[in-house]
């Protein structure tokens, strides 16, 4: 493996202030559009506004369609199997917060 193979993560705060068009997604993502909307589909993302040209969605989202494409990409996941994962990772991150919480209390 050289650095040419390496992904580059991306750290920081999820910003929930703002919002992103289907598009913007997508564009942010690398994402076709019709697997996002199957994402949604599948409630793996839930986007703000009830028909597909008024959606919006947030930086939350962003990171789980990201999260999402690497679970297919990397390891050939299907999209059942993608909520399943997201899901548990999600719940792996708070049970390790309240752990962190308790450890500093």
């Amino acid at each position: 493996m050289n650095s040419h193979d390496l992904l580059p993560v991306h750290t920081g705060t999820v910003i929930e202030d703002d919002s992103l068009t289907l598009e913007q997604l997508c564009q942010a993502c690398g994402a076709q559009t019709e697997w996002v909307i199957s994402l949604v589909e599948e409630s793996i993302i839930e986007p703000q506004g009830n028909e597909m040209h008024v959606w919006r969605f947030s930086g939350t989202s962003l990171v789980r369609v990201r999260s999402a494409l690497r679970l297919q990409r990397d390891l050939g996941v299907n999209l059942a199997g993608i909520a399943l994962a997201l899901d548990l990772m999600e719940e792996l991150e708070n049970l390790r917060a309240q752990l962190k919480i308790m450890g500093h209390s």
